[in-house]
């Protein structure tokens, strides 16, 4: 049995199901993680942030409940998860059409995370990803041009 790994920093704060706080969470993200000694992983987990908080608001939160962000750094990644009230809507890829306006959020974390997954909660669920910090710090951010093919 593996040892969890000790985090060297965490933060975790709710938020009212609504659009500008996704522009919050994002936000702080970005300013943790240069604060915490890794600007190489702060776009990167903003964008995630940013993804994973706009699926909890769109599809996850039930009116009066909130929805928490949660990062975790350790030695070898920062781990992020969104949590929100809807057990019962667990999350999944698809294909979007061209003309989907909604449906590339998870496809984005699958390219840019190095691993992500859904834990059920007593209340709701946890959708989570994992940036490995070596990786990141030797290649730094994904770039549009990489993200392109996501787009059909």
């Amino acid at each position: 049995m593996v040892a969890p790994e000790v985090p060297l920093h965490h933060d975790r704060l709710d938020y009212t199901p609504l659009p500008k706080s996704v522009t919050l969470a994002r936000r702080r993200a970005h300013r943790l993680l240069t604060e915490w000694g890794h600007p190489e992983l702060a776009a990167d987990t903003a964008l995630l942030v940013s993804e994973l908080g706009g699926n909890a608001v769109l599809h996850g939160c039930l009116r009066d409940r909130l929805f928490r962000v949660e990062l975790t750094l350790t030695e070898h990644a920062v781990r992020i998860a969104v949590s929100d009230p809807r057990g019962e809507l667990r999350p999944s890829l698809r294909e979007p059409t061209e003309d989907d306006m909604f449906g590339r959020g998870l496809l984005i974390v699958g390219r840019i995370a190095d691993r992500w997954g859904v834990r059920e909660l007593t209340v709701g669920k946890a959708v989570w990803c994992e940036l490995d910090v070596v990786r990141h710090h030797s290649q730094g951010p994904l770039h549009a041009d990489q993200l392109i093919p996501l787009v059909p």
